[in-house]
């Protein structure tokens, strides 16, 4: 397989610190607010690497963090009268909720920054005692110019940075400061916000230090992949870089990931602008399992705009698979023929097809975990197996093996294709009668009923199909 770093920003062979074993970590969400698309993109994101990690065969620990403390937490629980700890825990549900019907796995860990407080006040202590951080009269903050390959992994020197470049909260900016880039790994108790008892006096963790701290105590010094949106590679992933490799001396990450934003009005989906729809407002109109396809149908690297049409066309995209996996079943149940009259051409055309689906389908995913092509793979199984289902002869066997196929490919991107996860189960109850009832008027040569019946299905959202099976039913 091979991955796209940034660090060396090129296509590099994945190869793991140790055989058959992965250890990744991915930066998650500060719980202020319900997430949305933009933040669901790299959720989804390395949720399906790790997937297609375990598919073939790696043995996969995954950490990724709740952000628990910070100023936004803070102003929220200030303008609501209330507790950070209450506003922190309702967004952790929430977030499960949606996470959970997006078909997100749940990491191996899944700390929060509250509960490695000492983790990250050991840390702080071994780079002040390693001179690469000092204190000032609002907190303790890194020095940038002490270690000496800050800006490897964004490309920045330190002459090019201004004054509050590593910070979220530049209104905290101290002039005192050794360096504009230096940041800050410990803030002093300010008037109304939580802190901790430290050796430098009450206070609370700065932003970067967590994630140092959440990877050194789950996954050790090295992990083999560290993945986050594209924002994220600059300050962030570069101050991890410097205060934990400032003390451990070894690589934090053999392999830096990054995913592109989802765009609106070709400007990133952000909180701080304005211009983003969480994932709540997204499922008033779509499927939660549209959501995670839409999400997947572009390459990682390549930021993904948002709008109802390509929404649209997701959800048109998905339920021409959904159709596709319906019909194999069907007329593979009501193949009237035995296998000796089946046409062995017919059927070892379309195994082919299931060959070549697998193929592509893994040579799209070894290529920089490529989803997008490899959501072309199961296209082109579909398409062929429409086709085979109109073929009299074609065995029952090729029939669901091409159907267990597509959904073998789907559950490794995480897909709901049957709907099952959104409570779609199929077709209504209420349609199905309609449609026997429509196929024993027909039976019985009563036409006027039958189009009777069909036109009610029709006013429902349904279409029948008659095929030489019998009648198959799908959403208009």
């Amino acid at each position: 397989m091979k991955l796209y770093n940034t660090m060396s920003r090129s296509k590099e062979e994945f190869v793991p610190a140790e055989a058959g074993k992965v250890k990744m970590y991915a930066c998650g969400p500060t719980v202020y607010n319900f997430f949305h698309l933009g933040n669901a993109r790299p959720f989804v994101t390395y949720d399906t690497l790790r997937r297609y990690l375990e598919y073939t065969g790696y043995e996969v620990e995954f950490c990724q963090n709740f952000t628990d403390i910070d100023d936004r937490i803070i102003k929220r629980a200030q303008d609501e009268g209330t507790s950070i700890e209450e506003i922190s825990e309702r967004y952790i549900r929430e977030y499960y909720v949606d996470a959970d019907r997006l078909r997100i796995g749940r990491p191996t860990y899944q700390p929060k920054a509250t509960q490695t407080i000492p983790e990250m006040i050991e840390l702080i202590g071994e780079l002040m005692e390693n001179g690469y951080a000092y204190e000032l009269s609002d907190g303790i903050y890194y020095d940038v110019s002490k270690f000496a390959e800050y800006g490897k992994l964004s490309r920045y020197h330190l002459d090019e940075l201004v004054e509050g470049a590593g910070e979220r909260d530049t209104k905290r900016e101290n002039d005192e400061k050794r360096n504009p880039g230096d940041f800050v790994l410990w803030k002093k108790k300010k008037e109304n916000e939580p802190s901790w008892p430290s050796p430098w006096g009450e206070g609370r963790p700065g932003w970067h230090i967590e994630c140092s701290a959440m990877i050194r105590k789950h996954l050790g010094d090295t992990i083999d992949i560290h993945g986050g949106g594209q924002d994220l590679i600059f300050p962030h992933h570069e101050n991890e870089i410097a205060q934990s490799e400032a003390v451990t001396g070894v690589p934090l990450a053999r392999y830096w990931m990054h995913n592109a934003f989802v765009n609106v009005d070709n400007e990133k989906m952000s909180k701080s602008t304005g211009n983003f729809f969480t994932i709540r407002d997204i499922v008033k109109k779509y499927p939660y399992r549209v959501i995670r396809f839409f999400i997947l149908s572009g390459q990682y690297r390549m930021p993904i705009n948002f709008s109802d049409s390509l929404l649209e066309a997701a959800e048109n995209g998905l339920n021409r698979i959904r159709e596709s996996v319906d019909n194999l079943r069907f007329t593979a149940k009501n193949q009237k023929k035995s296998s000796e009259e089946t046409d062995d051409r017919s059927s070892w055309d379309l195994m082919e097809a299931i060959d070549k689906a697998s193929r592509d389908f893994l040579d799209a995913m070894e290529d920089d975990f490529n989803t997008a092509d490899a959501i072309t793979a199961i296209f082109q199984l579909v398409r062929t197996a429409n086709i085979a289902c109109q073929e009299p002869l074609v065995s029952a066997d090729s029939l669901l093996s091409a159907a267990d196929k597509v959904m073998e490919l789907g559950e490794v991107l995480g897909l709901d294709i049957l709907g099952t996860d959104d409570g779609d189960t199929g077709i209504p109850d209420e349609v199905m009668r309609l449609v026997n009832k429509r196929a024993q008027a027909k039976k019985e040569r009563n036409f006027a009923l039958s189009d009777e019946l069909r036109d009610q299905v029709t006013a429902l959202g349904y279409q029948i199909k008659d095929t030489p099976s019998g009648p198959q039913v799908t959403k208009a």
